[in-house]
């Protein structure tokens, strides 16, 4: 049998192993440190009803104001949402629910009258939404070749796995872009016409640019063979998603807009955490009108491409303005208020209970 002898070394935490075979083996005892022994100065709050009770006022006086404000701010923005899914029988956008498929050849256009009731002044953005459109699956998030989007010219021809079934077509012909969240890209066409009150129709000027991250724009998307190139040309030998009519070199006419640096492809890209989200679609900017928005009747002409049938999902399209925190959101100022209204609510119960009880024991002390 083995002989050992263990030697306590509380500075190098080792051990001394003799016999056959012996030597100098690291223990698993930590080694004599302040750090390593817990021995470090530390600090306990003592939690007494004179710091308690100005914390929890200091907190309510200063949520509740916060809450307020950002609530206030999200009621200004102004919003205007138009529903064209085309359910009802009586919805202009009924016939093209009903017979549309992902692979019809032919376009269903239709028109959508709405009332603005109240001027939309300065950036509007017009954003489309849609409801029970699980983006947020597993496998459909996985469901891309990141390494295709920035350009990589192995991953054009050679998608990743992870774009199964919708990586490759029956004859192997590698698909660009490839994966699920490319092939169900939303295609709707969306065009919005002021009715002037002289007869006319115009046509309110869309931007169908800066509406995605820049981040997404210049640095996780790219098209294979650099800024330039012959779209047409580095294409070759891929082909279009199944559901797609197009294409990824013909979404744009602008070159600085086409392939996988198409801005409406790279907001879709950017998958959705619940099933009812909406997405970036159009900005109006720089309007010669001004506001930009006047108030009064609107018609909405819709190209009718996306079924959500299928999935009993719904369409709708939406108009917003901005404020400096961003988008209507009146979440945020209501968790400011509830939280500081519970902190102010509790402060006043520590108050009368402290007022209380303590009267009680300070009478306690004297009787004693």
């Amino acid at each position: 049998m083995m002989a050992t002898s263990y030697n306590a070394k509380d500075e190098d935490g080792h051990i001394t192993v003799s016999g056959p075979g012996g030597g100098t083996l690291r223990s698993k005892k930590p080694e004599n440190t302040a750090f390593k022994q817990q021995r470090l100065p530390a600090w306990q709050p003592i939690l007494t009803a004179g710091t308690v009770m100005p914390a929890f006022f200091i907190i309510g006086l200063i949520f509740i104001p916060i809450g307020i404000g950002l609530y206030v701010t999200s009621n200004n923005i102004k919003e205007f949402e138009v529903d064209y899914t085309g359910v009802d029988m009586s919805s202009p956008c009924f016939n093209c629910s009903q017979n549309y498929s992902w692979n019809s050849s032919r376009p269903c256009t239709c028109t959508i009258p709405f009332y603005l009731e109240q001027p939309y002044e300065g950036n509007v953005y017009m954003y489309y939404g849609l409801s029970n459109f699980y983006q947020n699956h597993r496998r459909y998030v996985k469901s891309r070749d990141d390494s295709q989007l920035h350009g990589d010219m192995e991953s054009l021809l050679n998608p990743s796995k992870e774009c199964e079934p919708y990586a490759t077509t029956r004859d192997n012909t590698p698909i660009a872009p490839c994966g699920a969240i490319a092939n169900s890209m939303f295609n709707d066409t969306l065009e919005l016409f002021y009715n002037d009150p002289n007869g006319t129709k115009v046509l309110v000027p869309l931007a169908n640019t800066g509406i995605a991250w820049f981040t997404d724009k210049y640095v996780k998307f790219k098209n294979p063979g650099g800024d330039g190139a012959n779209l047409t040309a580095v294409f070759q030998g891929t082909t279009k998603p199944v559901n797609w009519l197009k294409p990824v070199y013909e979404l744009d006419k602008n070159a600085s807009n086409n392939g996988f640096i198409n801005e409406d492809f790279i907001v879709w890209m950017r998958t959705a955490a619940l099933p009812t989200f909406r997405k970036l679609y159009r900005t109006i900017k720089d309007a010669k009108v001004i506001p930009t928005l006047p108030r009064g009747n609107y018609t909405l002409e819709v190209v009718y491409n996306y079924p959500v049938r299928s999935f009993e999902g719904r369409k709708r399209m939406i108009l917003s303005t901005i404020s400096w925190m961003g988008g209507k959101n009146p979440f945020l100022g209501i968790a400011y208020i509830t939280v500081g209204s519970v902190c102010f609510f509790l402060g006043v119960v520590l108050l009368i209970i402290h007022h209380k009880c303590g009267s009680r024991n300070n009478s306690a002390d004297i009787s004693n």
